[in-house]
């Protein structure tokens, strides 16, 4: 897929620095681990997404978001900028968001967020919806106002996809407005109070398309009635910080571009997987190119088939 100036997706959300410590494992409730070391990495759901998005290719990207005036808004601005990234920025006399994450040596990670400026977004900051084919919404911005937004979008006949992170109660009129919703399965427990059966719990989500990422066990979509299940491609993780948004901002531009459901959750899975093998959150978000490779490297793999049998 190359960019299309007639599309575009409109990411709307959080941004954050990201404070990152490694350490052997991600502490337990009082306990204190000694970490390797700490860096500092652009971040945020919204942003993450916005960036994965512009790097996937299909359409043009563009990010409604918050930041506060101060250092940690820099890094934030030029990674999205140099990512294609078309910014309409809220300055809030409030800091920029920030996120302190541990990363375990295993890839596995826990997160606290400061939203920050974040919360100052508000309903009526959404830019204009001109050329836009989808919205794409996550949950750390206030609440009502991604409400707001959905509402809005669906109102100019704008596709909404809502990324149900952190996982949060939605009130009914924002799951109305919603064309795609993408979780994970605590997220989808967290909605639907059903943790013990994927398949009842999916069955009471009522929105038209629904995905749910299954971490190593791939993800499961159900689209218009129809339900698709696609593998984990094998990866070694290093980090999964911001694997998550990765799949949304691709999958989302897959979709913008004209890909089928089955293509597009296949690229944003081997662009997901890309992104563990690597530190940081945007800092790990494959490109294009890199996405094509390791799919042209899956399809090689299924051609060729198993090795045959020696003759007798």
């Amino acid at each position: 897929m190359t960019g299309n100036k007639h599309l575009s997706v409109l990411v709307a959300g959080s941004a954050n620095l990201d404070f990152v410590v490694r350490a052997s494992h991600v502490p337990a409730p009082g306990e204190t681990v000694l970490g390797h070391d700490m860096a500092t990495y652009p971040g945020g759901k919204g942003a993450n997404q916005a960036l994965a998005c512009a790097r996937a290719g299909g359409a043009a990207t563009r990010m409604l978001l918050a930041l506060g005036d101060d250092a940690h808004a820099e890094p934030i601005e030029q990674s999205l900028r140099a990512a294609g990234v078309d910014l309409s920025i809220r300055r809030s006399d409030r800091a920029t968001g920030t996120a302190f994450i541990c990363v375990s040596d295993s890839g596995e990670n826990a997160i606290t967020v400061a939203p920050g400026a974040n919360a100052a977004l508000r309903g009526d900051d959404l830019p204009a919806l001109d050329g836009v084919s989808w919205l794409l919404l996550q949950l750390e911005t206030p609440l009502d106002a991604v409400q707001a937004w959905a509402q809005r979008a669906r109102a100019a006949g704008v596709k909404v996809a809502l990324n149900a992170a952190p996982a949060h109660a939605l009130p009914a009129g924002l799951l109305d407005c919603v064309d795609l919703l993408i979780v994970n399965e605590g997220e989808l427990a967290a909605l639907t109070g059903i943790a013990d059966d994927l398949d009842a719990a999916v069955a009471a989500v009522q929105v038209p398309q629904l995905i749910v990422t299954l971490g190593a066990n791939g993800c499961l979509a159900r689209i218009d009635g129809q339900r698709l299940r696609q593998d984990a491609f094998a990866v070694e993780a290093v980090d999964t910080t911001a694997a998550g948004d990765t799949f949304c901002g691709a999958l989302i531009a897959a979709l913008a571009g004209g890909a089928a459901p089955a293509a597009a959750l296949r690229r944003a899975s081997a662009a997901s997987a890309l992104a563990c093998t690597r530190p940081g959150a945007q800092t790990s978000v494959p490109t294009h190119a890199e996405v094509e490779a390791l799919l042209h490297t899956a399809d090689r793999r299924v051609v060729a088939g198993p090795a045959s049998a020696p003759a007798t």
